[in-house]
Protein backbone atom coordinates (compact mmCIF):
# COMPACT_ATOMS: atom_id res chain seq x y z
CA UNK A 1 0.00 0.00 0.00
CA UNK A 2 2.89 2.40 0.25
CA UNK A 3 4.44 1.65 -3.02
CA UNK A 4 0.76 2.27 -4.62
CA UNK A 5 0.87 5.40 -2.08
CA UNK A 6 3.65 7.20 -3.29
CA UNK A 7 2.93 5.94 -7.09
CA UNK A 8 -0.86 7.76 -6.65
CA UNK A 9 0.78 10.84 -4.76
CA UNK A 10 3.98 11.34 -7.84
CA UNK A 11 1.15 10.74 -10.36
CA UNK A 12 -1.16 13.74 -9.71
CA UNK A 13 1.91 15.74 -8.89
CA UNK A 14 3.13 15.01 -12.34
CA UNK A 15 -0.20 15.68 -13.52
CA UNK A 16 -0.65 19.09 -12.02
CA UNK A 17 2.60 20.28 -12.19
CA UNK A 18 1.17 21.15 -16.48
CA UNK A 19 -1.62 23.67 -15.04
CA UNK A 20 1.32 25.23 -13.13
CA UNK A 21 2.65 28.31 -14.87
CA UNK A 22 6.44 28.55 -14.95
CA UNK A 23 6.38 31.76 -12.37
CA UNK A 24 4.34 30.08 -10.31
CA UNK A 25 6.39 26.73 -9.82
CA UNK A 26 8.79 28.31 -6.58
CA UNK A 27 7.69 29.79 -3.57
CA UNK A 28 9.10 31.30 -0.93
CA UNK A 29 8.37 30.54 2.81
CA UNK A 30 9.85 31.75 5.77
CA UNK A 31 12.45 33.55 3.63
CA UNK A 32 13.27 29.39 2.03
CA UNK A 33 12.02 28.06 -1.75
CA UNK A 34 10.17 25.52 -2.03
CA UNK A 35 8.62 23.27 -4.94
CA UNK A 36 5.31 24.43 -5.38
CA UNK A 37 4.81 20.90 -7.53
CA UNK A 38 4.95 18.78 -3.94
CA UNK A 39 5.20 21.45 -1.56
CA UNK A 40 1.95 23.47 -0.22
CA UNK A 41 1.95 26.92 1.23
CA UNK A 42 -0.83 26.03 4.34
CA UNK A 43 1.13 22.59 4.71
CA UNK A 44 4.19 24.52 5.85
CA UNK A 45 2.22 27.25 7.68
CA UNK A 46 1.16 24.64 10.06
CA UNK A 47 4.00 22.58 10.05
CA UNK A 48 4.39 22.88 13.58
CA UNK A 49 0.99 21.36 14.83
CA UNK A 50 2.85 17.59 13.78
CA UNK A 51 2.53 15.60 16.73
CA UNK A 52 5.30 13.35 16.48
CA UNK A 53 5.82 9.99 18.61
CA UNK A 54 8.88 9.16 20.41
CA UNK A 55 9.56 6.08 18.74
CA UNK A 56 9.39 7.61 15.26
CA UNK A 57 12.12 7.02 12.89
CA UNK A 58 13.26 10.53 11.36
CA UNK A 59 15.43 10.67 8.29
CA UNK A 60 16.66 13.90 7.25
CA UNK A 61 18.57 14.55 4.34
CA UNK A 62 18.76 17.72 1.51
CA UNK A 63 17.64 17.16 -1.57
CA UNK A 64 19.38 14.51 -3.52
CA UNK A 65 21.70 12.83 -1.24
CA UNK A 66 20.55 9.95 -0.92
CA UNK A 67 16.65 9.82 1.39
CA UNK A 68 15.25 8.13 -1.25
CA UNK A 69 17.25 5.08 -0.84
CA UNK A 70 18.40 5.34 2.88
CA UNK A 71 14.38 5.89 3.60
CA UNK A 72 13.92 2.28 2.06
CA UNK A 73 16.55 1.00 3.75
CA UNK A 74 14.94 1.91 7.52
CA UNK A 75 11.34 0.54 6.13
CA UNK A 76 13.12 -2.07 5.86
CA UNK A 77 15.11 -2.39 8.91
CA UNK A 78 11.81 -1.92 10.71
CA UNK A 79 9.71 -4.07 8.95
CA UNK A 80 12.44 -6.80 9.82
CA UNK A 81 12.78 -5.97 13.11
CA UNK A 82 8.97 -6.06 13.88
CA UNK A 83 8.70 -9.30 12.78
CA UNK A 84 4.82 -8.86 12.37
CA UNK A 85 2.41 -12.15 11.80
CA UNK A 86 0.31 -12.10 9.26
CA UNK A 87 -2.76 -10.68 11.25
CA UNK A 88 -0.28 -7.75 12.09
CA UNK A 89 0.76 -7.18 8.69
CA UNK A 90 -2.92 -6.90 7.40
CA UNK A 91 -3.88 -4.55 10.28
CA UNK A 92 -0.88 -2.41 9.18
CA UNK A 93 -1.92 -2.36 5.43
CA UNK A 94 -5.60 -1.71 6.25
CA UNK A 95 -4.36 1.57 8.85
CA UNK A 96 -2.17 3.05 5.72
CA UNK A 97 -4.78 2.17 3.19
CA UNK A 98 -7.44 3.49 5.46
CA UNK A 99 -5.30 6.89 6.54
CA UNK A 100 -4.82 7.74 2.64
CA UNK A 101 -1.40 8.81 3.29
CA UNK A 102 -1.24 9.05 -0.51
CA UNK A 103 1.92 11.09 -0.75
CA UNK A 104 5.99 10.22 0.34
CA UNK A 105 6.21 10.61 4.22
CA UNK A 106 7.93 13.81 3.91
CA UNK A 107 7.18 16.10 6.11
CA UNK A 108 6.60 19.49 3.95
CA UNK A 109 4.93 17.21 1.16
CA UNK A 110 1.86 17.11 0.26
CA UNK A 111 -1.56 19.23 1.51
CA UNK A 112 -1.93 19.70 5.37
CA UNK A 113 -4.49 17.33 5.93
CA UNK A 114 -1.81 15.26 6.27
CA UNK A 115 -1.09 15.45 9.45
CA UNK A 116 -4.59 14.42 10.77
CA UNK A 117 -4.02 10.92 8.43
CA UNK A 118 -0.78 10.52 9.86
CA UNK A 119 -1.96 10.29 13.06
CA UNK A 120 -3.72 6.83 11.77
CA UNK A 121 -0.63 5.29 11.18
CA UNK A 122 0.61 2.11 13.28
CA UNK A 123 3.97 2.80 15.29
CA UNK A 124 6.86 2.88 14.04
CA UNK A 125 6.60 5.34 11.38
CA UNK A 126 9.00 5.81 8.94
CA UNK A 127 9.49 9.72 8.67
CA UNK A 128 11.52 11.72 5.96
CA UNK A 129 12.03 15.24 5.09
CA UNK A 130 14.57 17.86 3.85
CA UNK A 131 14.34 20.29 6.27
CA UNK A 132 16.99 22.29 8.11
CA UNK A 133 16.77 21.72 11.82
CA UNK A 134 15.76 24.79 12.76
CA UNK A 135 12.83 24.59 10.48
CA UNK A 136 11.83 20.81 11.43
CA UNK A 137 8.00 20.51 14.16
CA UNK A 138 9.43 21.52 17.73
CA UNK A 139 7.61 18.24 18.59
CA UNK A 140 10.34 16.18 17.00
CA UNK A 141 12.84 17.36 19.56
CA UNK A 142 10.39 17.67 22.52
CA UNK A 143 9.88 14.17 22.30
CA UNK A 144 13.33 12.84 21.50
CA UNK A 145 12.10 11.44 18.72
CA UNK A 146 15.54 9.45 17.21
CA UNK A 147 16.83 11.19 13.99
CA UNK A 148 19.21 9.68 11.42
CA UNK A 149 20.86 13.08 9.73
CA UNK A 150 22.19 12.07 5.86
CA UNK A 151 24.93 13.75 3.86
CA UNK A 152 26.61 13.26 1.06
CA UNK A 153 29.52 14.92 -0.70
CA UNK A 154 28.26 18.45 -1.89
CA UNK A 155 29.34 18.08 -5.49
CA UNK A 156 27.63 14.84 -6.47
CA UNK A 157 24.55 16.58 -4.50
CA UNK A 158 24.77 19.36 -6.72
CA UNK A 159 24.91 16.98 -10.18
CA UNK A 160 22.25 15.04 -8.96
CA UNK A 161 20.24 18.48 -7.75
CA UNK A 162 20.21 19.48 -11.58
CA UNK A 163 19.15 16.20 -12.90
CA UNK A 164 16.88 15.90 -11.12
CA UNK A 165 15.15 19.48 -10.84
CA UNK A 166 15.02 19.69 -14.81
CA UNK A 167 13.75 15.95 -15.14
CA UNK A 168 11.19 17.48 -13.37
CA UNK A 169 10.67 21.05 -14.50
CA UNK A 170 10.61 22.46 -11.06
CA UNK A 171 12.14 25.82 -12.05
CA UNK A 172 10.74 28.17 -14.34
CA UNK A 173 12.88 27.16 -16.80
CA UNK A 174 15.72 24.36 -17.68
CA UNK A 175 18.69 25.72 -16.48
CA UNK A 176 22.42 24.48 -17.94
CA UNK A 177 24.87 23.16 -15.40
CA UNK A 178 26.78 26.87 -15.85
CA UNK A 179 23.48 28.19 -14.52
CA UNK A 180 22.27 25.66 -11.97
CA UNK A 181 25.71 26.08 -10.54
CA UNK A 182 25.85 29.65 -9.78
CA UNK A 183 22.36 29.33 -7.65
CA UNK A 184 23.65 25.96 -5.93
CA UNK A 185 26.02 27.62 -4.78
CA UNK A 186 24.64 30.84 -3.73
CA UNK A 187 21.84 28.78 -2.08
CA UNK A 188 19.16 29.74 -4.83
CA UNK A 189 17.43 26.35 -4.57
CA UNK A 190 14.38 24.71 -3.22
CA UNK A 191 15.69 24.15 0.76
CA UNK A 192 18.34 26.52 0.71
CA UNK A 193 22.26 26.09 0.47
CA UNK A 194 23.26 23.51 1.62
CA UNK A 195 26.49 24.43 3.44
CA UNK A 196 23.83 26.34 5.64
CA UNK A 197 22.60 23.21 6.81
CA UNK A 198 25.89 21.59 7.48
CA UNK A 199 26.39 24.63 9.78
CA UNK A 200 22.98 23.99 11.37
CA UNK A 201 23.38 20.65 12.08
CA UNK A 202 26.92 20.84 13.45
CA UNK A 203 25.27 21.78 16.56
CA UNK A 204 23.70 18.67 17.07
CA UNK A 205 26.95 16.30 17.44
CA UNK A 206 26.37 15.55 20.57
CA UNK A 207 23.11 15.10 20.72
CA UNK A 208 22.45 11.24 21.65
CA UNK A 209 19.13 11.76 19.89
CA UNK A 210 20.96 12.05 16.23
CA UNK A 211 23.14 10.46 14.31
CA UNK A 212 24.65 11.03 11.41
CA UNK A 213 25.85 8.75 8.01
CA UNK A 214 27.34 10.00 4.57
CA UNK A 215 25.99 8.31 1.34
CA UNK A 216 29.32 7.81 0.84
CA UNK A 217 29.67 5.56 4.10
CA UNK A 218 26.72 3.88 3.58
CA UNK A 219 27.48 2.83 -0.79
CA UNK A 220 31.54 1.65 0.44
CA UNK A 221 29.96 -0.88 3.31
CA UNK A 222 26.30 -1.12 2.86
CA UNK A 223 25.85 -3.97 5.69
CA UNK A 224 27.86 -1.81 8.19
CA UNK A 225 26.01 1.20 7.93
CA UNK A 226 22.74 -0.88 8.07
CA UNK A 227 24.21 -2.51 11.25
CA UNK A 228 24.95 1.39 12.66
CA UNK A 229 21.45 2.16 11.91
CA UNK A 230 19.52 -0.93 13.24
CA UNK A 231 21.69 0.06 16.66
CA UNK A 232 21.01 4.05 16.89
CA UNK A 233 17.00 2.93 16.12
CA UNK A 234 16.80 0.03 18.49
CA UNK A 235 16.30 -2.46 15.08
CA UNK A 236 16.51 -6.15 16.41
CA UNK A 237 17.76 -7.56 13.23
CA UNK A 238 19.97 -10.66 11.65
CA UNK A 239 22.91 -10.81 10.30
CA UNK A 240 20.90 -12.81 7.70
CA UNK A 241 18.10 -10.15 7.33
CA UNK A 242 20.91 -7.29 6.88
CA UNK A 243 22.60 -8.75 3.93
CA UNK A 244 18.60 -9.49 2.96
CA UNK A 245 18.31 -5.78 2.82
CA UNK A 246 21.61 -5.18 1.50
CA UNK A 247 20.77 -6.57 -1.85
CA UNK A 248 16.86 -5.56 -2.15
CA UNK A 249 18.21 -2.03 -1.55
CA UNK A 250 21.24 -1.91 -3.86
CA UNK A 251 20.58 0.98 -6.25
CA UNK A 252 20.20 -1.85 -9.12
CA UNK A 253 17.20 -3.32 -7.45
CA UNK A 254 15.54 -0.22 -6.61
CA UNK A 255 16.08 1.39 -9.98
CA UNK A 256 14.88 -1.70 -11.82
CA UNK A 257 11.98 -1.30 -9.41
CA UNK A 258 11.24 2.09 -9.87
CA UNK A 259 8.26 2.20 -12.21
CA UNK A 260 6.40 0.04 -9.87
CA UNK A 261 7.36 2.30 -6.64
CA UNK A 262 7.52 5.28 -8.16
CA UNK A 263 5.72 5.04 -11.38
CA UNK A 264 6.94 8.09 -13.83
CA UNK A 265 8.91 9.68 -11.76
CA UNK A 266 11.16 6.77 -11.34
CA UNK A 267 13.51 7.36 -13.92
CA UNK A 268 14.05 10.50 -12.35
CA UNK A 269 14.95 9.65 -9.38
CA UNK A 270 17.63 6.89 -9.66
CA UNK A 271 20.28 7.84 -12.24
CA UNK A 272 23.48 6.82 -11.87
CA UNK A 273 23.94 6.41 -7.80
CA UNK A 274 27.78 6.26 -7.84
CA UNK A 275 30.49 8.21 -6.14
CA UNK A 276 32.42 11.07 -8.11
CA UNK A 277 29.87 11.66 -11.33
CA UNK A 278 30.79 15.26 -10.48
CA UNK A 279 34.40 14.64 -12.20
CA UNK A 280 32.56 14.38 -15.31
CA UNK A 281 31.02 18.02 -14.83
CA UNK A 282 32.68 20.82 -12.79
CA UNK A 283 35.03 23.21 -14.42
CA UNK A 284 38.51 23.81 -13.32
CA UNK A 285 36.75 26.97 -11.82
CA UNK A 286 33.75 25.81 -10.28
CA UNK A 287 36.04 23.31 -8.57
CA UNK A 288 38.10 26.15 -7.00
CA UNK A 289 35.03 28.03 -6.52
CA UNK A 290 33.03 24.84 -4.29
CA UNK A 291 36.60 23.89 -2.83
CA UNK A 292 36.95 27.55 -1.31
CA UNK A 293 33.19 27.78 -0.58
CA UNK A 294 33.60 24.58 1.44
CA UNK A 295 36.91 25.66 3.11
CA UNK A 296 35.67 29.06 4.17
CA UNK A 297 32.00 28.29 5.73
CA UNK A 298 32.12 24.27 7.12
CA UNK A 299 35.75 23.08 6.53
CA UNK A 300 36.75 23.44 10.13
CA UNK A 301 33.26 22.07 12.08
CA UNK A 302 33.63 18.29 13.19
CA UNK A 303 31.13 17.84 10.49
CA UNK A 304 32.79 18.79 7.90
CA UNK A 305 35.57 16.94 8.93
CA UNK A 306 33.40 13.75 8.94
CA UNK A 307 32.22 14.48 5.31
CA UNK A 308 36.18 13.50 3.88
CA UNK A 309 35.71 16.44 1.51
CA UNK A 310 39.31 15.98 0.61
CA UNK A 311 38.82 12.02 -0.25
CA UNK A 312 35.49 12.62 -2.20
CA UNK A 313 36.24 15.73 -3.62
CA UNK A 314 39.25 16.02 -4.83
CA UNK A 315 40.66 15.45 -8.39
Amino acid sequence: MAQAGMREFLKKALAEKEEISPSDRLFFHNGEMYPAMICCPQTLKILDTFETRSDDVILVGYPKTGTNWVGQILVELEAASGKYDDEERKNRSMWQRESELSLFPYLEFGDPGKFERMKQLPSRRVIKTHLAPQRLPKSIFQKKAKILVLFRNPKDTAVSYLHFANSMNLFPTQKNWDEFFSDFISGKVPWGLYFDHIIEWNKYLDDKNVMFITYEEIKENAALGMKKMADFFDFSVSEQEIQSIVEKTSFKAMKDRSSETYGEMGKNLFRKGIVGDWKNIFSEDQNEEMDRKFKESVARTKLGMILKYDVYCKC
